[in-house]
């Protein structure tokens, strides 16, 4: 059971998302707080597996609140959600030691994905934030990955994360052959042979890290 602890000073958007996460079989929604300050000595209470952040909140941000869970040792994977979409600031906050960045707008599907992801101690971006990631430059050098179109960037995440031509094809409400074109299409772009190296690609440029994805 994966046990979570939801920081938002928006009650709206916390029932919002215990509405979402109660549903599912294997997620449990431990605990509340509309503060970082209360939901700092939350996660030192209950300590969850996985905490779902605001970034801005009055007091103490979400970034602040990132810090503090890194420096107190506490085994929390924190998901930060925003509506800002800036490939410097989710970098920022993945450097403080957030494994998971989600806009607020994400779909409920995408929500539950990067909870079961970070659980697993593994990082989650959001396409919207992947793509603002792809477009900056990597050791100054210019990414690869601005070949792609945002769509091309998507079906990429999700092949590199495992998921089988049916399965996006399901996901993005496409068929299955116009995923295989979108994949043909990225492969040839970016000069990568199969899954593996695609995900080795997204990982140097700070996309995807541990992929678990097999040669196709």
């Amino acid at each position: 059971m994966i046990r979570v602890v939801l920081v938002d000073d928006h009650e709206l958007v916390r029932s919002g998302f215990c509405l979402i996460l109660s549903g599912q079989p294997d997620i449990e929604v431990v605990g509340e707080a509309s503060n970082a300050e209360d939901g700092l000595r939350l996660l030192r209470s209950v300590r969850p597996d996985v905490a779902l952040v605001d970034v801005h909140m009055p007091g103490m941000s979400g970034l602040e609140l990132t810090e503090r869970v890194q420096r107190a040792g506490l085994r929390t994977h924190i998901v930060i959600l925003t509506v800002v979409q800036d490939a410097q600031f989710p970098r920022r906050l993945l450097q403080s030691g957030a494994l998971g960045y989600l806009t607020k707008g994400c779909a409920a599907e995408e929500l539950l994905q990067a909870v079961r992801t970070v659980a697993g101690g593994h990082r989650y971006l959001d396409a919207a934030i992947a793509r603002e990631m792809a477009l900056s430059a990597v050791d100054g050098e210019a990414s690869p990955l601005e070949s792609l179109s945002s769509r091309e960037l998507e079906v990429a995440l999700m092949l590199a994360r495992g998921l089988a031509v049916n399965e996006v094809a399901n996901r993005l409400h496409l068929s299955a052959k116009t995923v295989s074109t979108y994949k043909q299409r990225l492969f040839e772009k970016l000069g990568v042979q199969h899954t593996i190296a695609l995900a080795h690609l997204l990982t140097v440029h700070g996309l995807l890290d541990q992929p678990s994805v097999a040669a196709g």
